[in-house]
């Protein structure tokens, strides 16, 4: 009778599992993944400051850089730019970097400072998968990728039914 608890348990966590893990890995809507790389330091500036634009993987050699609050910048592959921030900028705001790589788009948050604020707090390179530049997994800080949800469901079924052999052996098999 134990083993048939044990089974259930086992079998009922890994439907669990299975069907909450895309929703909260698809949760993460705040990150582009894209082909290229592409990143915006600092994530929080003062108005007037001046951030720094980067870029890598694209494909073709230049990336255009767009915003409300500093003018359009070109970037050539693999070099960063850097752009100013309107002096007007309202503060407390957050405005969207759009990174257009030969028509692909990804974008990356940038927040005015409040009365001076922190200009050096850093944003990460968005990256996503691309064949020959390996995965993003160092720049991942938004919870656990589907590797790590495998695994995890992997580890855990092995784990019962681990419980159910040893629940057997003690039992005599009588289950």
């Amino acid at each position: 009778m134990r083993a048939i608890r044990a089974a259930s348990a086992a079998l009922l966590s890994a439907v669990a599992v299975v069907a909450f893990a895309p929703t909260a890995l698809a949760g993460d809507g705040d990150r582009d993944i894209t082909s290229f790389g592409f990143s915006v330091t600092p994530a929080t500036i003062a108005p007037g400051g001046t951030v720094t634009l980067t870029s890598d993987g694209c494909e073709v050699p230049s990336v255009t850089v767009t915003s409300g609050v500093f003018e359009t910048v070109t970037l050539t592959e693999g070099r960063p730019g850097s752009a100013t921030v309107d002096v007007d900028a309202k503060a407390g705001a957050q405005y969207e970097i759009t990174f257009d790589c030969k028509g692909e788009r990804g974008t990356a948050p940038l927040t005015i400072a409040q009365g001076g604020g922190d200009p050096g707090t850093h944003t990460g390179a968005q990256k996503g998968v691309k064949a020959g530049y390996g995965t993003a997994a160092g720049t991942d800080t938004h919870g656990l990728g589907v590797t790590e949800a495998v695994t995890g469901v992997l580890l855990i079924a092995g784990a019962l039914g681990a419980a159910v052999v040893l629940t057997r052996r003690r039992t005599g098999g009588r289950a």
